[in-house]
């Protein structure tokens, strides 16, 4: 089962936080805290796995990617194949991202939060994988979208009573 996805910057500013078990915010923030501790102190030249039981507890690995000015983190037990998360990282960065944000960066995560939970949310659900193939992940997404747009334009006071208020 997944525990956890993160997304952060090399200063260590989280960006994204998504965990799958209820933990306090106090404590999501220590763990974000001692992950990006580890990931830092890390040469590039290692392996992107890591046994994460001294953080996460008994059972758990972690699996990253440094792309750009971000580490896209997750975590899980030993239920999941480290190879298979961290194809999921490529799933999300290199085939969805990619896609919604031509050339992601910190910024458009940053500035489209609800849209990166979305896609999140169509990948993984309480700590299960979903969906991997980006066509049909890019296709609820812009569904989703669409029925956004259109709650949007919706309004809720009809024309001739707004401009009553107004006098």
């Amino acid at each position: 089962m997944i525990k956890a996805v993160m997304v952060m910057n090399t200063q260590g500013k989280p960006r994204l936080a998504k965990f799958f078990d209820f933990l306090p915010v106090e404590k999501q923030q220590e763990l974000i805290r001692r992950v990006f501790g580890v990931l830092c102190s890390r040469p590039e030249n290692v392996s992107n796995f890591i046994e994460a039981e001294s953080i996460f507890g008994p059972d758990s690995r972690l699996v990253y990617n440094h792309f750009a000015t971000l580490y896209f983190v997750v975590v899980f037990d030993s239920s999941e194949n480290e190879l298979v998360m961290l194809d999921l990282i490529q799933l999300l960065v290199q085939q969805t991202l990619e896609r919604c944000f031509k050339n992601v960066c910190e910024l458009d995560i940053v500035f489209n939060y609800s849209k990166i939970h979305t896609i999140l949310d169509e990948i993984i659900l309480g700590g299960q994988v979903l969906e991997t193939r980006s066509t049909e992940i890019m296709r609820a997404v812009e569904e989703i979208s669409k029925l956004e747009a259109a709650t949007n334009a919706i309004s809720f006071i009809p024309k001739s009573a707004s401009s009553w208020l107004s006098r």
